[in-house]
């Protein structure tokens, strides 16, 4: 494996903290697993140009111990135009550097520039570039395990239980002026917090909701009263296990729980801002600024009109308005639905929460994260080649359930895939397999991968013998199976999908 690593990762993050511990667990992996790690040469002319004399020999220094990536690609026109003409010398290296991903120069870049990731998210290269916390997270699961790790756990807390003068908090004391006075009103209303601790004890990661019933006031006007879900405090510090994901899942939920189909919260907005890319990608957008400046961002969860749908291409048009008004989906007939056949093992890591979905009303204990967020990959051998964006998905969990018991709306479909290389990049950051599973499933036949988000479990799994009964089924599906609109249908009224979130009508376009 080629890894390029980016020069801002050697001495420090965002917020200036040292990176050596992480670094050094790095190092100590790369050299266990005969892993290469470059530097671009582009990254060390822009060092050279610093005119920070102490932090360029400190950097140049560092670099001695990472080979150069020797005659590297220039970026080409057709590339050029899929990112953008640079405006900055910062924006021509950025581009250098996506660009050997690009052409496959190396497999994956470590960075934690945000606004990097932004890019390689625009031409397609989300999933190779990785910051060092979910770099060291993607090695670990793909070192030989004598035991299977406990995956990280979210704990639920009364705020005055938890410990001011964590380093943890001091980026929010710099950030809000009145947040130690918030904090100590918020302890005195016994409010509850989800956290995760690192295994030195420290914050990791903390969510802090309350549901209003007021307007918002905005510089621009102001936004009725409404019952809305506010999200106080999302901060998340340790990113190798996906627990902003997380964290925006059980936000939902507990809107759903709760019958609220609108959710927001406020910040303030830096720049390459992880947080604002974190909610975007779930549907939250700005609707203004309040007086104090803070931007505000709501997302809805039902909308105010019917889907657009474009006829040119349905499958797109349905996934991108799945995306953005997460949980609800278009349902109607310009899209195919398949029911997917899914072993019990997978399916428990697939679907961790299946059959014990905590209240988190009532929740006072631990809830485990991998397998338990909205972004999941699916690995199988089918003919079937079909399946697109936008398309809908019944798990059939096979051999003892023998029932359909969740919906999903697929992101993407990659078909015919032999090398369990190509795999694990597909999957590497929602997968819950195995190297060994990955390695195994590709030995004899070609591995479909399809990446999806999961919307829903059926209130009422709905069993084989009702499926029969039914008409939709003659036997247990063995392999993917496409499904006509009208049995769909029947399988959402039997399995009492919410139709709150499903549109099965929509504007042509």
């Amino acid at each position: 494996m080629n890894v390029l690593i980016d020069t801002n990762i050697l001495i420090y993050r965002e917020d200036y903290r040292i990176l050596e511990e992480d670094i050094q667990k790095l190092q100590k992996l790369v050299y266990e697993m005969n892993i290469r790690l470059f530097v671009h040469p582009m990254s060390i002319e822009d060092i050279k140009n610093d005119k920070n004399e102490e932090r360029r020999k400190v950097m140049l220094s560092k670099l001695k111990a990472y080979p150069i990536l020797e005659n590297p690609p220039k970026p080409d026109e057709d590339f050029i135009n899929k990112i953008g003409i640079p405006k900055t010398r910062n924006d021509e290296i950025d581009n250098y550097i996506l660009y050997a991903v690009y052409r496959c120069a190396v497999d994956y870049l470590i960075t934690e520039d945000r606004g990097l990731y932004k890019k390689a998210k625009k031409i397609g290269l989300g999933d190779k570039v990785m910051t060092v916390d979910e770099f060291l997270r993607f090695l670990e699961n793909q070192r030989p395990k004598s035991e299977v790790p406990k995956p990280p756990s979210i704990v639920k807390k009364k705020v005055y239980e938890l410990n001011l003068e964590d380093p943890f908090f001091d980026s929010l004391k710099e950030s809000y002026p009145d947040f130690i006075e918030w904090w100590k009103k918020i302890c005195k209303e016994h409010r509850d917090a989800y956290c995760y601790f690192k295994e030195n004890g420290k914050l990791g990661a903390i969510l802090i909701w309350k549901i209003e019933e007021e307007p918002i006031i905005l510089k621009s006007g102001v936004l009725p009263e409404k019952r809305r879900l506010k999200i106080c405090t999302l901060k998340v510090d340790y990113t190798g296990y996906r627990l902003g994901e997380r964290f925006i899942k059980m936000s939902i939920d507990y809107a759903i729980k709760n019958n609220i189909d609108e959710i927001y919260l406020t910040h303030f907005t830096k720049e390459n801002d992880k947080l604002v890319e974190l909610i975007e990608d779930y549907g939250f957008y700005n609707i203004g600024k309040k007086p104090n400046n803070e931007d505000v961002f709501i997302k809805k969860l039902i909308p105010d009109d019917l889907p657009e749908i474009s006829l040119g291409n349905p499958h797109k048009s349905a996934y991108e308005f799945s995306k953005k008004y997460y949980p609800s989906y278009y349902d109607g007939e310009l899209v195919e639905k398949f029911i997917v056949p899914i072993r019990p093992e997978f399916h428990e890591r697939l679907f961790i929460e299946f059959e014990r979905q905590p209240k988190i009303t009532e929740f006072f204990g631990e809830l485990i994260v991998e397998g338990n967020t909205i972004r999941k990959a699916y690995l199988c051998h089918t003919n079937t080649k079909n399946i697109k964006p936008g398309s809908i998905l019944l798990f059939y969990r096979s051999k003892d359930k023998n029932a359909i018991t969740a919906v999903g709306v697929v992101e993407k479909v990659y078909y015919d895939l032999t090398d369990p290389r190509e795999i694990m990049k597909h999957v590497r950051k929602r997968t819950v397999y195995s190297k060994e599973e990955i390695e195994e499933m590709a030995k004899n036949k070609p591995v479909t991968v399809i990446l999806f988000n999961h919307h829903f479990y059926l209130r009422t799994p709905v069993k084989l013998d009702v499926l029969i009964r039914e008409g939709i089924l003659k036997a247990a599906p063995q392999s993917i199976w496409k499904l006509e609109h009208e049995k769909y249908v029947r399988i959402k009224e039997l399995g009492g999908i919410d139709e709150r979130y499903t549109f099965d009508k929509a504007k042509i376009r």
